[in-house]
């Protein structure tokens, strides 16, 4: 016998057919017009495409990017600048783009950047200031201006002082054609003047001495050897080492300019070794301001490179920056 039968049929009588009229009558009585309100209400059409994306302002700006390309590309053939040949390529101004970083183009995107994301960006970027750098030489202004003002939403504020950051400095000459350098090393710092050495003028021969009526033979006119003062002292005074002579007449002998210059350096701080290295850094640069054409053979020399190595520091519990008291046992 089934238990859960007297069960089900009382269930199944407490439900009257009565009401199941009433929802129907209810539905039969509403009008077709409210209905079709309430489902048919239009929307708002959105204004991106990306609308219904999770990062829709960094897709609309990458494809923003993706047709300015296209249309440059289109336009630069149009007009016979692509695709260029090799000795064209060479011969075109160095690329100079300095983006933002990746926490600036996330609020530039409203999204966050990630690795993939911002090399994606920068591709696309540096591919647009390819085509402004042919569209400058090749005369194409409008083109090369509507670029710029694309490349300039996403170039660094700090572009300016980076790309200032690897150049040196010129060091011009005064009226007397003298250089003013500075040199460092560890702690020390020279500040050197140099002026090259004069030579004497000969007098003009005269009439007789030119028909050879004259005896010309008369006081020989020599270069005087050059002088390098060190806070008023002279080099062998101030820097007894020969080691550390050595590395100040270093940048003279490789420029072969010994006996060339007068050289007037004050120097303050750090010890014998600083000082020398940092006096042989401003007279390399002093060289250089002199004879331009140096530059090169210097720069491989790395004579007027600033030496980065500084002096290691003292560590807690030993006797200098790596060396340890004597163990004793008892």
């Amino acid at each position: 016998m089934n238990v859960l039968r007297p069960n089900l049929l009382h269930q199944a009588a407490r439900f009257s057919p009565n009401r199941t009229h009433t929802c129907l009558r209810a539905f039969a009585s509403a009008r077709p017009q409210d209905v079709d309100s309430r489902s048919e209400r239009p929307q708002p059409i959105p204004q991106s495409p990306n609308f219904y994306t999770t990062r829709a302002v960094y897709y609309d700006q990458i494809t923003h990017l993706e047709k300015a390309i296209g249309r440059s590309d289109r336009f630069l053939r149009h007009h016979n600048l692509l695709p260029l040949p090799d000795f064209a390529k060479a011969s075109l101004p160095p690329l100079q783009s300095v983006w933002k970083d990746s926490t600036d183009m996330a609020l530039e995107f409203r999204t966050k950047m990630t690795t993939t994301r911002y090399r994606k960006v920068t591709k696309l970027l540096n591919q647009l200031n390819d085509f402004k750098r042919i569209a400058e030489t090749g005369g194409c202004p409008d083109l090369a201006d509507k670029l710029g003002s694309i490349l300039a939403m996403y170039e660094s504020s700090k572009k300016d002082a980076l790309l200032a950051r690897g150049k040196r400095k010129v060091v011009n000459l005064d009226e007397y054609g003298r250089s003013y350098t500075l040199g460092k090393r560890k702690t020390s710092s020279a500040r050197v003047w140099m002026i090259p050495v004069q030579q004497p003028s000969r007098p003009e021969p005269t009439p007789d001495e030119m028909l050879g009526l004259q005896n010309t033979e008369g006081p020989k006119y020599t270069v005087s050897s050059t002088t390098i003062l060190v806070n008023n002292l002279p080099l062998n005074q101030f820097f007894p080492l020969p080691t550390d002579r050595e590395r100040i007449t270093r940048p003279l002998k490789v420029a072969g300019a010994l006996g060339k210059y007068n050289v007037f350096a004050i120097v303050r701080g750090g010890g014998s070794t600083g000082q020398s290295g940092a006096l042989g850094h401003g007279i390399a640069k002093g060289i250089v301001a002199h004879e331009p054409e140096l530059e090169v053979m210097f720069r491989r020399a790395k004579l007027t490179r600033r030496d980065p190595r500084m002096v290691e520091r003292k560590k807690t519990g030993l006797a200098k920056a790596r060396k340890r008291y004597a163990w004793v046992k008892r």
